[in-house]
């Protein structure tokens, strides 16, 4: 979907608490770089995995609604196949954003989503965007 700069720089500098779905224990992974980013910029990152009892050394758990606070950002690192049952997820959590990294996509959810109300990106790398945008700025 497109997000305005403005609309993603004040998503950002306001959210606290992200959902990494999909993110795997190899660091050599995007998925685990990006959360391992996430986590460097004082983000508190909760891994959603239905394989792995810990990633970047805090436990996982198997579904955005198992999370007990409130999240920001779900940040989907998930196969395409997973996205309808994540942003139902999301949505049934109160999240404020879905968040589709680069080659996930799945329009009919990311729809679903926006009619509730989330703010809804797509195709675009959360660890790019962040240093395009907020690097080095002060908040």
């Amino acid at each position: 979907m497109n997000v305005s700069d403005e609309t993603l720089a004040d998503l950002m500098s306001n959210a606290r608490v992200i959902a990494s779905v999909g993110v795997v224990s190899n660091p050599l992974t995007t998925g685990y770089r990006v959360a391992e980013y996430q986590q460097s910029q004082g983000y508190k990152v909760i891994g959603v995995n239905h394989d792995k009892d810990m990633i970047l050394g805090h436990p996982t758990v198997h579904s955005v609604t198992d999370i007990g606070e409130p999240v920001d950002i779900v940040n989907v690192l998930a196969h395409p196949s997973e996205i309808a049952q994540v942003a139902d997820a999301a949505i049934q959590s109160g999240a404020k954003a879905l968040w589709l990294e680069p080659g996930i996509e799945n329009k009919e959810a990311e729809e679903r989503a926006m009619q509730a109300g989330l703010t809804v990106v797509s195709n675009r790398s959360f660890e790019r965007e962040h240093r395009r945008l907020l690097a080095d700025k002060d908040f």
